[in-house]
């Protein structure tokens, strides 16, 4: 929940006023065998009974349904979240990571690392990074502080 909280209020600091988080786990459906998917529901819960605000947040959600509105349209997923998420939460450090670098290395994507929540942000980059991402990086955290 408090990272939900964190990247709705850096999310905010940099002009998306009601950020659209998928919560994100293998499969769009309630699974008692899959904590991810209980995890997400109960924040989507959250947010609908305005425990979690200034955001929609939607789960579980499988990773193509967060992102593709073609993915949404044939599993006839309800909702603003699915196929036009903002955030992506993953369920741990490991499938985030992975997911990152699956951007970076597959899709040549524009990356930066950033840890928000403390006071202020903490650049963040891996020593492998290239320099147009430690500059992403920076850029970023500048302007989010600028945006206090």
């Amino acid at each position: 929940m408090q990272i939900v909280r964190n990247a709705v209020r850096f999310f905010r600091k940099i002009g998306v006023e009601r950020p659209k988080v998928a919560a994100l786990s293998a499969i769009e459906m309630v699974n008692e065998d899959m904590p991810s998917t209980i995890d997400a529901a109960l924040l989507s819960i959250m947010q609908r009974r305005g425990q979690i605000k200034n955001c929609l947040i939607d789960g579980p959600l499988a990773f193509d349904n967060a992102i593709s509105k073609q993915s949404k349209e044939q599993k006839n997923i309800p909702g603003d979240v699915a196929g036009d998420a903002d955030i992506l939460l993953v369920p741990n450090i490991e499938s985030g990571n992975i997911l990152y670098k699956a951007f970076v290395f597959f899709a040549d994507a524009k990356v930066a690392g950033l840890v928000v929540g403390a006071p202020f942000p903490i650049v963040l980059t891996s020593r492998a990074d290239s320099e147009e991402t430690k500059r992403n990086s920076i850029y970023l955290a500048a302007i989010s502080v600028k945006n206090v």
